[in-house]
């Protein structure tokens, strides 16, 4: 009964690292990487769609991202949405496609990467020891109720704080490789 419980908590602990994770891949590295483009939504008559689903993306060399969309008209909102986005690099529009040139990033804006980095993690390490709050809690419950005992409960306590405890470690090996391909020039 307890296992079924524990898959519940665990689940949600993987998703949040999934979520470290798909911020990571939005970071870039000075390399033209087309997951920088996932946050940015573009206004398609009245529906914010992301870019993918509107253009073909393409990089036609390492520092260079080629958006082309599959609507004409939707080039000048696709170019708007990335100048208003925090992405930090200037479309170069030729009426048919956007160009992205991504330049070679410099000390400082490595630094800034960094940092960012680190607040994505810490912000997974937090949902993580919320859930592991919320599932304590949710056993304390239980053991009240008298649905399970108190060295079940102490158990429970134990494993969790595990769960907690590896699911944080594989925070910090994210955020280390992230942290290494940032500085590596």
């Amino acid at each position: 009964m307890l296992k079924d419980e524990y898959k519940v908590y665990e689940e949600k602990m993987k998703k949040s690292i999934e979520s470290v994770e798909n911020d990571f891949a939005a970071v870039r590295a000075g390399r033209a990487n087309a997951s920088v483009l996932n946050r940015i939504m573009v206004d398609y008559y009245g529906t914010p769609t992301p870019i993918h689903q509107m253009a073909a993306i393409g990089s036609p060399d390492p520092r260079t991202l080629l958006i082309t969309p599959w609507d004409a008209t939707t080039l000048r909102s696709i170019e708007k949405a990335i100048q208003e986005s925090d992405l930090g690099i200037n479309p170069s529009n030729d009426g048919k496609s956007i160009r992205l040139a991504f330049p070679q990033l410099t000390e400082e804006r490595r630094k800034e990467l960094v940092k960012q980095i680190h607040k994505y993690t810490e912000g997974g390490k937090v949902a993580i020891r919320n859930i592991r709050r919320d599932a304590l809690d949710n056993f304390k419950k239980q053991q009240k109720a008298s649905e399970i005992t108190e060295d079940e409960l102490k158990m429970v306590e134990k494993d969790l704080q595990k769960m907690t405890d590896d699911r944080c470690k594989e925070l910090d090996k994210l955020l280390e490789n992230k942290e290494k391909e940032l500085m590596s020039v």
